[in-house]
Formats: structure tokens, sequence, C-alpha cells
């Protein structure tokens, strides 16, 4: 099984984001070695619900897909909501979920699976408030810190990042496994 260290791993975000659902699963990764691109709507700093100022990487319309291994994204009401109104960012969620790469999302970040059409007849878990829109959209919801589902993790709130980004890690380090085999 391949390290860590070897991903690419993306975080996609915008202002709003929950701070600790962005900041520590990025801490943790970077720690680990995984390569960790931010990226934002327009490729400018952003802010998150507590205040915390981050700065990107890149801009969503210079993103291609087919570099990066995984993909992250954070929770926060307005972060998600926000950006599952911009249809490039629901389409960069469907296409590495389609392809098979690593997804998390935490808290209200599952608002994006479930625009992007890719939660139909999948377990997922997320915020209290967003349940029966996972439902409506066709997913099994489950009350449970990391639900993973195939290529899938999704979480419930902040005190839940130490198992979703265990989960997140795993996950990718899996998928790298199966890529090499293949």
């Amino acid at each position: 099984m391949p390290d860590i260290s070897d991903a690419r791993i993306l975080i996609l975000a915008t202002d709003g984001f929950e701070d600790s659902e962005l900041i520590e699963p990025k801490k943790r990764l970077d720690a680990t070695g995984a390569k960790v691109t931010l990226a934002t709507l327009d490729g400018k700093g952003i802010e998150g619900d507590n205040g915390a100022k981050v700065d990107a990487d890149a801009a969503l319309g210079d993103l291609s897909d087919g570099d990066y291994d995984a993909l992250l994204l954070p929770g926060g009401t307005k972060n998600p909501d926000k950006l599952r109104m911009e249809k490039d960012a629901v389409a960069l969620v469907r296409r590495f979920v389609e392809a098979g790469k690593p997804v998390g999302a935490i808290c209200h970040a599952p608002w994006l699976l479930a625009e992007a059409d890719v939660v139909r007849g999948r377990t997922v878990t997320g915020w209290p408030s967003i349940r029966t829109d996972l439902r409506n959209a066709g997913a099994e919801v489950v009350d449970k810190e990391a639900a993973i589902d195939g290529n899938l993790v999704t979480s419930r709130q902040p005190e839940d990042i130490p198992a979703f980004t265990d989960a997140f890690i795993r996950l990718v380090e899996q998928a790298d496994a199966t890529l090499e085999q293949a």
C-alpha cells in the first residue's frame, strides 16, 4: 500500500468554511508529506466563519482533476452552500466521484455531493440539518463519525475531524494501491 506522502490532494473551499474543518485536516495532510493544493473560486485567499484566513494555491477554473488523487471538501454552512451554486464546482465533484477517486466531505459539505447527484444508493452522513437533503438525494444516512462507502467518506461535525481525517487517509492509500494493481 503506497504512503499518503505520495498523494496529491485537492481541497476546494470558499469564504465561510468551518475553520477547523479545513485547517485541521490540511495540517494533518501537510504533516504526512502529501502534496496539498487549496483551490478557491477565484484563486484568492478566503476567510472562515470564525475568522481564519488562508491563502489559495489555485483557482477553480485553472484546475485539471487529473493532477489530483483525491478531493477534500470542508464544511461550514456558507462554504458548501456557495459552492453548490457554482456549476464548475459541482462538475468537479462529480468527476472525482465518477472517476473513483477518494472524496471526503464533512459537516455541511455533503450538500455538494447531493448537488452533484453522486449519493444515490450510497451510505453517507453529515450535519443533522442536511440529512433530509441527503435522503431526498437518494442516500442512506447514518449517524457516525465517518461513513465510508466506496470512494466517499463523509463526516458529521468538527468533533469528528480525527476520525474523518484517518478515514480519508486510509481511503487515499487504498485507492492508490488499487490503481497501482490495475
